[in-house]
């Protein structure tokens, strides 16, 4: 539960310039990016309206740009802004003047993936949903038309299983339909974020010129007032260990201060790893026909965090149900815990800091154990 892709990416919401064109990934995007603004404010999600530049290093990157933004504006982000080196420099004078060209993309902002995975969930529960922890899923089958699954929590019945297992989608597969159409090789990428005095260095998030395999080296601040140098493209068959080493950090470290140079009088407070769920293909992997009132999601990699609404609703069409909307949902309010916007320990009463570093106070951390999601899990 918001402990495999969903705890270790970028946190970036992408508004889909280099999607592949006429993709499902590119519509979800795009309905994911508008339906994140539409919903922010009434959950309570932040977000930092940075922009991002996509920057060449070398001229075989210079050569690429054109044509990235030919596909920007194919896929409907027609604001894209190209940028002569000494121009990218005005616009941030921390960056190396090694720095030949690039090109600006408004839209691009930074969120807090914790926040808005927990804030789904969580008004989920609270509109009638149940959460069960603990329950891998062993066996399924279909009959009299009902789904039955075997679960290590327990059976379930239902009348449409929707598979967004992630890092074991395609095993999922194989338990409930007896197949599956592909095959995730895990890919993780590691983090260095520094200390909350280098986000003064830079407003933009800075990207690389992306590759058939990654998008690359971002870097970027976070909504917690941190900068963040990742991730890295490094293949695995493990999928539940995402580890960090030294030569790897190490050499994230160098490459971020080659593009910023500043970085190197600044400390790294914490390094992490995340697993995305990548597979043979580029492409999402969506699926409707394995069986009856089954849906597969899967192959959901550096693009969930943005897509995620937009995939929600996409399923939801392709469920072909008389689902009828709720009338008045109940909309939890997220707590702050980004810069953002004003935090708990600056309200009264909140009973003292527990944690000095990121401000924490007692309130926040009791309402953390006592909300309807601990709840739930303990019911589960």
């Amino acid at each position: 539960m918001l402990d495999g892709a969903s705890k270790g990416n970028s946190a970036i919401l992408h508004t889909g310039f280099d999607a592949p064109e006429a993709s499902v990934e590119l519509a979800c995007i795009r309905d994911g990016y508008a339906l994140y603004h539409q919903i922010r404010e009434k959950l309570g999600l932040p977000v930092i309206r940075s922009g991002a530049m996509v920057l060449a290093w070398s001229e075989a990157e210079v050569a690429e740009l054109p044509r990235l933004m030919a596909q920007a504006v194919a896929n409907g982000v027609t604001d894209v802004q190209a940028l002569t080196g000494p121009e990218a420099l005005a616009l941030e004078p921390g960056l190396s003047p090694r720095v030949l060209a690039g090109f600006r993309v408004p839209g691009e902002h930074l969120i807090d993936p914790w926040s808005a995975a927990h804030g789904y969930l969580l008004q989920a529960l609270e509109n009638g949903a149940t959460l069960m922890r603990q329950a891998e899923v062993l066996t399924g089958r279909r009959a009299g038309g009902v789904w039955h699954l075997a679960t290590t929590a327990g059976a379930v019945q239902a009348r449409l299983v929707i598979n967004a297992a992630g890092l074991w989608g395609d095993e999922v597969d194989r338990r409930v339909t007896g197949e599956t159409w592909f095959t995730i090789k895990p890919r993780k990428g590691q983090f260095v974020v520094y200390d909350k005095t280098a986000s003064s260095l830079l407003g933009h998030i800075i990207l690389p010129v992306p590759t058939k395999v990654t998008k690359g080296i971002v870097v970027c601040r976070t909504v917690y007032g941190n900068l963040l140098v990742g991730p890295t493209a490094e293949e695995q068959d493990d999928r539940e260990h995402a580890s960090v080493d030294r030569p790897t950090l190490q050499a994230l470290m160098r490459r971020g201060e080659e593009i910023l140079p500043a970085l190197a009088g600044h400390e790294v407070t914490a390094v992490y790893a995340g697993l995305r769920p990548a597979t043979e293909e580029k492409e999402y992997r969506i699926r409707t026909d394995l069986a009856e009132d089954y849906i597969c999601v899967g192959g959901i990699r550096s693009t969930g965090l943005s897509a995620a609404l937009g995939i929600a609703a996409h399923v939801l069409r392709l469920a072909a149900h008389d689902w009828v909307p709720l009338a008045d949902p109940v909309w939890p309010v997220m707590p702050s815990l980004t810069d953002c916007a004003p935090r708990d320990w600056q309200k009264p009463g909140h009973d003292g800091i527990l944690c000095h570093c990121e401000l924490v106070t007692k309130r926040e951390v009791e309402a953390a154990l006592t909300g309807p999601l601990p709840r739930a899990a303990s019911a589960g």
